[in-house]
């Protein structure tokens, strides 16, 4: 199937070619006048696309969301997917682009994975002049007073570089003050946040200038307003508040607007995309970054809250190679079969579905199907989900595309029509900060003891005192375990988690314990995929 020019798309989807901004032929940006025709039409159902806890034989949980809207097209059901911006951190290291598999893809992929329609590159300009303002600032007198030691907003860079963790700045000016700094991906900033939070331009100004970015010499909290900058981050952001249309390789419409990664930020599109979707078909799919212990969490706690939906259907996206690495399996082994590692591993599946229930959503099983996926594993599968009451569908969109999707969409839209939500957050956003992290540790990730090291008990207190008490919780954990040690797989129970640093997003009104060794500037693995690609054509 060939791509179609994304007017057509647009066409198809409801959207007015006047509100349709073109970059070339098979990608645009969608003007915000589009929602405003739309804003008095009722909600669409939300589907929410979420994952067992990741391991390196991988689950692909966007394969699956392209998928099921491929699925959806097949039965001549409207649907309208959400993804994420892929950052060219990952494209470039381990875990390559973000564009799905196979027949389950979105296109044109190389754009969509690199430079696209310069949302990143926007983001990071922002960042980076913020930043630049700030020891400007100093230099030129310190007006607002600002205390070196206390700057709190980093500089960003939208790829893998461990060199950049730990640096000075300023150092060979005689007239400047050197102080240490780090870089983080522009993925993990807070701009990056506001950006998928903002229900509209106004909202994404009053985020950004509520942005704390260093302390004074007197304790008192300096923002993006008292720089003054407010205004040129609109003129460098405006382009890329708007979401981007692209294709499924079988047509069917995506929005793909913003990109947070799940372990350090919240890991969802932008509301603004999912809202607008939710105007312009009957079904939305979206997704939540990494397992759902981090991104459908941050989804159901905090996405929820900030805007005016709640997914409808979740679906939870497993594999059994997966699944048998958190029973035990090795990783080179993964072909053979091996019921004993299934049948232990299937407890990280459970404790992930048991967890979406917390929260009053129905759930329906996705399983990526594999060719050396064995037939007894196969059937074990179908009969475990089956006794556990629990919709399952297994399939084959990589190879078959929409046709492998097919029996996928007809259970979800069953489950949409037949088992409502009651949908409800897991935490009272007016409890104490040390209770929503409580909630969150013992309830979602089975933690038996939360311990905070001496700094975090200092940072958590002085929030509360600058009145955050209310805050969202955005936890940073690894995404490889439900504990803070990457190394523990399956569904462990009564372990302690520390907490090590709390960092706050006033304009995102978050929280964040950093807890384990999660890194805000990831690094890239001794062969990364840049290098892997020196044979393809460029």
């Amino acid at each position: 199937m060939s791509l179609l020019r994304i007017e057509e798309i647009a066409k198809n989807a409801g959207i007015d070619l006047d509100d349709l901004e073109q970059y070339g032929k098979f990608k645009a940006k969608i003007e915000p006048s589009c929602y405003e025709k739309l804003k008095d039409k009722q909600d669409g159902k939300l589907v929410l696309v979420t994952a067992i806890t990741p391991t390196k034989a991988g689950e692909g949980k966007t394969t699956m969301s392209i998928a099921l809207a491929e699925g959806f097209g097949r039965i001549q059901q409207k649907a309208m997917l959400c993804l994420r911006e892929p950052s060219l951190g990952p494209v470039f290291g381990i875990k390559g682009g973000a564009t799905g598999g196979g027949l389950a893809s979105i296109a044109p992929a190389e754009d969509i994975n690199l430079h696209f329609t310069g949302d990143m590159h926007a983001l990071t300009s922002s960042i980076n002049l913020i930043a630049a303002v700030i020891d400007n600032s100093i230099y030129q007198g310190n007006p607002l007073n600002i205390d070196p030691e206390r700057i709190v907003w980093s500089r960003a860079m939208d790829m893998n570089d461990r060199a950049l963790r730990s640096l000075t700045v300023a150092e060979d000016d005689p007239k400047a003050t050197p102080r240490k700094d780090h870089f983080v991906i522009t993925v993990a900033s807070e701009l990056m946040a506001i950006l998928c939070l903002a229900q509209s331009e106004e909202d994404f100004l009053h985020r950004v200038e509520k942005i704390i970015v260093a302390y004074s010499k007197d304790g008192n909290p300096v923002t993006v307003k008292d720089l003054r900058v407010t205004h040129a981050i609109m003129k460098l952001m405006r382009e890329a508040l708007k979401p981007n249309l692209v294709q499924t390789v079988e047509n069917n419409p995506v929005l793909v607007h913003g990109g947070p990664f799940a372990n350090i930020a919240h890991g969802c599109n932008s509301v603004f995309a999912t809202k607008l979707a939710l105007k312009l078909a009957p079904i939305t799919i979206t997704e939540a970054g990494f397992g759902a212990d981090l991104g459908a969490e941050k989804f159901l706690d905090i996405v929820c809250r900030e805007s005016s939906f709640h997914p409808d259907c979740v679906v939870m996206v497993a594999t059994i190679r997966a699944l048998k690495m958190h029973g035990g399996a090795d990783y080179d082994e993964l072909q053979k079969e091996n019921l004993e590692a299934l049948k232990k591993g299937v407890v990280n599946l459970k404790a992930h579905l048991d967890n979406i229930g917390k929260f009053g959503v129905p759930a329906v099983v996705a399983i990526n199907h594999f060719a050396q996926d064995a037939d007894a594993e196969v059937a074990f599968l179908e009969q475990w989900c089956q006794e556990n009451g629990y919709v399952c569908s297994f399939v084959d969109a990589f190879l078959k595309g929409g046709d492998g999707a097919i029996d996928l969409a007809k259970k979800v839209q069953h489950t949409l029509e037949t088992r409502p939500s009651s949908y409800h957050p897991i935490y009272d956003l007016n409890a104490g900060l040390k209770d929503k992290i409580a909630k969150i540790c013992t309830k979602i990730y089975h933690a038996g003891e939360v311990s905070y090291s001496p700094e975090a008990e200092r940072q958590l207190a002085e929030y509360e005192r600058m009145g955050f008490s209310n805050a969202y919780i955005c936890m940073a954990k690894t995404p490889a375990s439900f504990t803070d040690d990457p190394t523990v797989l399956g569904a462990p129970k009564g372990f302690k988690i520390t907490v090590r640093e709390v960092r706050l997003a006033a304009g995102s009104n978050f929280v964040i314990p950093l807890t384990g060794k999660i890194l805000t500037m990831p690094g890239l693995p001794k062969v990364p995929a840049a290098v892997k690609m020196e044979d393809l054509p460029w």
